[in-house]
């Protein structure tokens, strides 16, 4: 049985998730993630696709991105095979090191914009990679710092209510409880 197209526009803001095999890394070092990051940023400038969040996790990541020129799953190919092929050249491995194909969820209404935000930069809390809110708006492998602290353009020219709402709101004491 195929395999359900994925829908994709012009424009359109896709939650891209990608896991290692079998929950392995996917990241050892600062040297894969810096990888990941630099050639992400280069697709994006050259597809002239945004990304509104994004977090690095050991073993997965997450990406809010919306369609520029070239398809999604263009723009996940070249990032996911790319990636790959460095990294296993890097570590003396050979073999496929995502599971399955990623998952993109559409992004299509602001209110789930703003909570989706919020999950994406939340997640190294969630788990456990930095201890505190404090140790999070520091960590250099997702967007709380450049995107919501520094207040990133690109997610408020394009979703201005939401992303007010999004940047205020309050994480209270518990603030993976409230994401849950």
């Amino acid at each position: 049985m195929p395999r359900k197209s994925r829908i994709d526009a012009p424009g359109a803001l896709h939650h891209i998730i990608a896991r290692g095999l079998d929950r392995q890394r996917i990241f050892q070092d600062n040297a894969d993630r810096c990888d990941f990051i630099c050639r992400l940023g280069n697709i994006l400038k050259e597809t002239n696709t945004r990304c509104y969040a994004w977090a690095l996790i050991p073993n997965h990541f997450h990406l809010l991105l919306k369609t520029g020129r070239a398809p999604m799953s263009n723009v996940m190919l070249r990032l996911l095979t790319g990636y790959a092929v460095t990294y296993n050249r890097r570590h003396r491995r050979h073999g496929h090191l995502f599971q399955n194909r990623y998952k993109s969820i559409l992004c299509q209404e602001d209110s789930y914009l703003m909570e989706l935000v919020r999950y994406i930069h939340l997640n190294p809390l969630r788990a456990n990679i930095v201890k505190s809110m404090a140790a999070l708006d520091e960590y250099s492998f997702s967007g709380q710092k450049s995107i919501m602290l520094l207040g990133g353009t690109g997610i408020r020219n394009q979703h201005g209510g939401a992303f007010k709402k999004a940047k205020n709101l309050s994480f209270g004491r518990d603030p993976i409880g409230q994401t849950r």
